[in-house]
């Protein structure tokens, strides 16, 4: 291809073509502003893949302190004593026996997880709750001590 011309037949110019759009400004006022635009999104998107990644993380790990607490509760609703009363057997939970119930198991397990407490509230229910510290990610630098998480569950017995 050959170079724009003119009606004239005269070489067209970079400052004719800019007057040819009609917004009087020349190229060179516009170099940049499409790096500056990209390296925006770029921080944007990171900052939004950053804060997705740490979310996730928090998430699957309050859902696998729940099923700990869970399978605690399970261990410690085991814990029963058989007591027969005029004729009739029924299952009967205590603190003691629920907490060496669900102590073994959380003790039993991998990872940094810590019983806060144990019991039968009711005598039928057995109530574990537990403990543990997450660490985010990617800035675990900037939160060295970590956030505590909670979470409590309650089982009952099967035999009445």
């Amino acid at each position: 291809m050959g170079r724009r011309m003119t009606g004239r037949g005269q070489p067209v110019g970079r400052s004719e073509v800019a007057d040819v759009r009609g917004d009087g400004r020349g190229f060179e006022d516009e170099t940049g502003s499409v790096l500056l635009l990209t390296l925006g999104y770029v921080l944007l998107a990171l900052a939004v893949i950053f804060v997705c990644v740490c979310a996730t993380d928090l998430y699957i790990s309050q859902k696998r302190l729940d099923a700990l607490a869970d399978a605690a509760a399970l261990a410690g609703a085991d814990g029963f004593t058989l007591t027969v009363s005029d004729g009739d057997v029924r299952a009967e939970l205590t603190d003691a026996g629920v907490e060496e119930q669900a102590a073994a198991l959380v003790d039993a397990l991998p990872g940094e997880v810590s019983m806060v407490a144990a019991g039968a509230p009711d005598g039928v229910s057995a109530r574990v709750t537990v403990a543990a510290e997450w660490h985010p990610p990617l800035v675990s630098v900037f939160v060295p001590d970590g956030i505590p998480l909670e979470s409590t569950a309650t089982s009952r017995t099967a035999l009445r």
